[in-house]
C-alpha cells in the first residue's frame, strides 16, 4: 500500500472518510475489529522502533496514541495502515491481512506534514475534496450524487463557504479541515491522524477537536496521535501508551489510574486535563 496526496491518504488508488461508514452490515455478521496488530515488530536498522506490539481497535473506537517523542507512535500507525511491512507479526485492516487490503478508499489519513504540503497545492477547497470521489468513480465524470456528497462533507466541517479558495490561501486550522472533508467524501470508515493540529491556534484546535467527537458519534474510528495527553484523555475513550513497547491498552479512565504514563515517559510524567 502506497501513500498519496497532500494529506497522505493511504490507498492502492485514492484515500478518505465519511459522515456515515458506507460498509453497511447484516446485524448477524461478525464484525471484524478495524485494525487487529499481533506481536509486531520493527527496526530501523539496529534501532527497534516497536516491540512486540499486540493490540485491536473495534469499529467506533476513538483510540488515543501516546507516548514520548521516539517513542514510535508513527511508525505504529503507518504499520497498522500499511505505509510500512513489520519485520515479525502480522496486522490486518477490517479483518484483511494489512498487505492484501485493497479497499484504500476506506482509510482517511492526515500527516504530520499535511499542512506544510498544502501550501504547493494549486486547487480549490472544492477540488481538493473532490478527490475523495476518485476511488468510487475512477476516471469518470462526478455524477449528481458524487457531487452532493462532496457537498455535504464540505458542509459537515463547516467550510463550504471557502469551497473556491486556494487551499494554499488557508490557515492551518481550515487546511486541516479541508482533509478531513476530502475523507468524508470517500466514504471511508477509518480517520488516522498524526498530530493533526501542529501549528494551529487554540481556538481551531478546540474547535477542530469538537468535530472528531461528532465524527465519531457518527460511527468513525478514529486513531489519533498527539503530543498533549490532557487533550487526548479528554477526548479518546481508548488509550494506547507506548514507548517501543505497550505500556498499556485499555480504556482512558484505566490509563489514568495507571502507572503506563511514569513508565513510558520517566516518572515525571502525569495528565493534564483541558476542560471545555
Amino acid at each position: 500500500m502506497t501513500s498519496t496526496g497532500v494529506a497522505g491518504g493511504v490507498s492502492r488508488e485514492s484515500a478518505g472518510t465519511s459522515a456515515k461508514p458506507h460498509h453497511v452490515r447484516d446485524a448477524s455478521e461478525t464484525v471484524p475489529p478495524v485494525v487487529e496488530v499481533e506481536d509486531v515488530t520493527f527496526a530501523y536498522g539496529e534501532q527497534p522502533a516497536v516491540r512486540d506490539i499486540s493490540l485491536s481497535i473495534e469499529a467506533g473506537d476513538f483510540l488515543g496514541l501516546v507516548g514520548p517523542n521516539g517513542s514510535g507512535k508513527t511508525t505504529l500507525l503507518h504499520l497498522m495502515l500499511g505505509l510500512l511491512e513489520p519485520d515479525a507479526g502480522s496486522i490486518r485492516l477490517f479483518g484483511e491481512p494489512v498487505d492484501a487490503f485493497e479497499e484504500g478508499e476506506r482509510i482517511g489519513y492526515v500527516s504530520q506534514k499535511a499542512t506544510t504540503r498544502a501550501g504547493t497545492m494549486p486547487v480549490t477547497v472544492r477540488e481538493a475534496v473532490r478527490m475523495g470521489r476518485f476511488a468510487h468513480v475512477g476516471l469518470s465524470r462526478l455524477r449528481e450524487e458524487d457531487r452532493e456528497i462532496v457537498a455535504e462533507a464540505l458542509e459537515t466541517v463547516g467550510i463550504a463557504e471557502l469551497a473556491d479558495r486556494r487551499v494554499s490561501q488557508l490557515s492551518g486550522g481550515q487546511q486541516q479541515r479541508v482533509y478531513i472533508a476530502r475523507a468524508l467524501a470517500s466514504e471511508a470508515d477509518l480517520l488516522a491522524l498524526d498530530e493533526p493540529t501542529v501549528g494551529v491556534d487554540a481556538e481551531s484546535r478546540d474547535a477542530f477537536y469538537r468535530l472528531l467527537d461528532s465524527l465519531n458519534d457518527r460511527g468513525i474510528t478514529i486513531v489519533l496521535i498527539e503530543h498533549d495527553i490532557g487533550v487526548v484523555t479528554d477526548r479518546a475513550d481508548r488509550i494506547a501508551c507506548l514507548n517501543t513497547e505497550l505500556f498499556h491498552h485499555g480504556d482512558t479512565e484505566s490509563f489514568v489510574e495507571s502507572d503506563a504514563l511514569a513508565e513510558a515517559y520517566g516518572t515525571g510524567g502525569r495528565v493534564l486535563h483541558h476542560h471545555h
